[in-house]
């Protein structure tokens, strides 16, 4: 009998060392991935639309309506308290205020001008007066800007299960 198990134990590490593949596509999406860095859940590049063509799903969603979706744009702002939230450039100046899923995780301070790609769930928001504001000042906005806020207003939200940062 401990012949038998030192054989079978034998003939699996043959097989397994035999099992050479070659890289696959994904092998080699990973690859490129390596050069962005991973915050909350793995994901990556596959099925990642542009901003401009989010831009035209946020333009087509309706107050209460929700859209699971993967998008890359270029971080404009983040905040400078703790990188709990960072705004995105869809286009023609037009942004999206990304948030991250339970504040499970953070995204670095310094990462404006960055393409990244942001996995998660887009909604259209009326941002209150109150929350505008505290935005402003996470984002390390003069009182005065600041002050200048007194209107509700129409916003692009997304809420972030994943992101990938470019390097």
């Amino acid at each position: 009998m401990k012949s038998f198990n030192i054989l079978l134990v034998f003939l699996v590490l043959i097989v397994g060392c035999k099992n050479k593949q070659k890289p696959s596509a994904e092998s080699e999406n990973v690859q490129s991935e390596m050069n962005y860095a991973s915050f909350g859940k793995l994901i990556d590049f596959e099925g990642a639309i542009g901003g401009e063509e989010m831009l035209y799903e946020f333009h087509a969603l309706k107050d209460a309506d929700t859209l699971e979706t993967k998008f890359s744009a270029t971080v404009t702002d983040v905040c400078k308290s703790k990188g709990c939230w960072m705004k995105l450039n869809l286009k023609n100046g037009e942004e999206v205020m990304v948030k991250f899923k339970d504040y499970g995780f953070f995204v670095p301070k310094d990462i404006e001008g960055r393409e990244v790609v942001v996995n998660g769930i887009a909604f259209v928001d009326n941002m209150s007066v109150d929350d505008q504001r505290h935005y402003a000042e996470d984002a390390g906005k003069s009182q005065e800007g600041i002050a200048q806020i007194k209107e509700p207003k129409k916003t692009f939200e997304f809420e972030a299960d994943g992101v990938l940062i470019g390097q």
